[in-house]
């Protein structure tokens, strides 16, 4: 059952007001990520403290130089949230197992980089943020 949207319109928004799209249905999810032609950021959000502490302030400090490489389009699902919409964006990851938090980087509807739960937990967002950034330069 999902958390009432007061608790979580918070979470939703750490990453909204930095210039993510949320996607809510699995035809925005096939809109946003299928075959674009420009690297597309996905992060799968969470209401877990990994994703608080961690990943949410890790992906706000990878953006924050605009002059470097960096993902042309940044969007979001919500895990337990936006069944439909998580549910269709990890058909995008084959090969992965469900994972939130989670960060992806998709070329042309593929994954060229990922980021999963257990290499968010445990670690310091500045960490996981050059993590970010390296991944940026490799594949954006």
């Amino acid at each position: 059952m999902p958390y009432p949207e007061m608790l979580v319109a918070p979470m939703r928004q750490d990453l909204v007001r930095i210039g993510f799209q949320e996607l809510k249905s699995a035809d925005e999810v096939d809109a946003a990520l299928g075959e674009t032609g420009e690297p597309v950021l996905v992060v799968v959000n969470s209401v877990c403290g990994c994703a608080a502490g961690g990943m949410r302030p890790a992906v706000a400090l990878s953006l924050r130089d605009e002059k470097g490489p960096r993902p042309t389009r940044l969007t979001t699902v919500f895990a337990g949230q936006d069944v439909e919409a998580t549910t269709r964006a990890r058909e995008y990851f084959p090969g992965y197992r469900p994972s939130s938090p989670a960060v992806a980087l998709l070329h042309e509807g593929e994954v060229v980089w990922m980021l999963e739960r257990h290499q968010i937990e445990g670690h310091h967002p500045e960490m996981l943020a050059s993590v970010l950034k390296k991944a940026y330069e490799a594949h954006c």
